[in-house]
C-alpha cells in the first residue's frame, strides 16, 4: 500500500510523454498545467480502478479483469473510453504476441484469441444495458 499520498501518482514522465503526443508540437504546457494534469490522470485512474475493484469484489475475485474495467466505466458514465481501450487492449495484446511473448490476458489466463474476447467484452457490456 501506499505510504504517502505522492506514491499514488503516475510517473512524471509517463504523463509528460501523453501530454507530448497528444498536442501539437508549437504548444508547450506550464509546470503547473503539467503537475495538475498528472494529479487529476492519478486521481481518475484511482477513480476507476476502486469501481472496477467493486466489480470483482462483487464476483468473489481479487483479480481485476478487462470486463470490471468497462463496467466500471460505463457505471461511472465514462462510456465513451470504452471503445478507444477496447482498441489499445488489442492493440498491445498483439503486440505482445509479436514479440514471442504468446498471448496473455490482464489476469495472466492464456487465450485463443484476441478477437473473441473484444466480442465477448461487447457482448457483455451491451447485456448489462
Amino acid at each position: 500500500m501506499a505510504e504517502k499520498l505522492d506514491d499514488l501518482n503516475l510517473p512524471n514522465a509517463s504523463v509528460q510523454k501523453i501530454i507530448k503526443e497528444v498536442l501539437p508540437d508549437s504548444v508547450n504546457i506550464g509546470k503547473d498545467a503539467r503537475s495538475a494534469l498528472s494529479r487529476a490522470a492519478s486521481v481518475f485512474v484511482l477513480y476507476v480502478t476502486s469501481q472496477a475493484s467493486n466489480e470483482a469484489q462483487k464476483g468473489n475475485r481479487k483479480t481485476l479483469t478487462p470486463k470490471d474495467v468497462m463496467t466500471a466505466l460505463t457505471e461511472l458514465e465514462f462510456e465513451n473510453f470504452i471503445e478507444p481501450l477496447e482498441e489499445a487492449l488489442i492493440e498491445y495484446k498483439n503486440s505482445r504476441s509479436k514479440k514471442g511473448k504468446g498471448k496473455k490476458s490482464i489476469e495472466g489466463n492464456d487465450t485463443d484469441d484476441i478477437d473473441d474476447q473484444h466480442e465477448t467484452a461487447e457482448d457483455d457490456l451491451k447485456d448489462d444495458e
